[in-house]
């Protein structure tokens, strides 16, 4: 693992070091790294996942990803949109506050 601690160490490693361990070899280092999906695209399927399943511990951290890959803060409000029709209206109202203060984290 690299000598600096990465945001799965930080977060639980102290917990779960396998866990945080296996983030960054697996997840992170294997499958964000495969050039089939750009970084830009994982973070749009991520963060759709993420609001449909009201996933909202980790929404804030992908949608920032999101942003950093390339994903326009138009792209996340319409996904959000697109998802109220498919996923529920619930998650979709869930989503907003939380990508609202992304944005205003995140200055766009």
């Amino acid at each position: 693992m690299p000598a600096e601690p990465t945001a799965a160490r930080q977060s639980f490693g102290d917990i779960a070091p396998h866990l945080a361990e296996i983030t960054d070899k697996v997840l992170f280092g294997d499958v964000w790294a495969n050039p089939v999906l750009s970084p830009r695209d994982r973070s749009l399927v991520t963060i759709t996942s993420l609001i449909a399943m009201y996933r909202v511990n980790e929404m804030p951290f992908h949608i920032k990803k999101a942003i950093e890959n390339g994903v326009t803060r138009d792209e996340i409000v319409e996904t959000i949109t697109q998802l109220a029709f498919y996923a529920g209206w619930p998650p979709a109202m869930t989503a907003l506050p939380i990508v609202k203060k992304v944005f205003e984290e995140a200055g766009v």
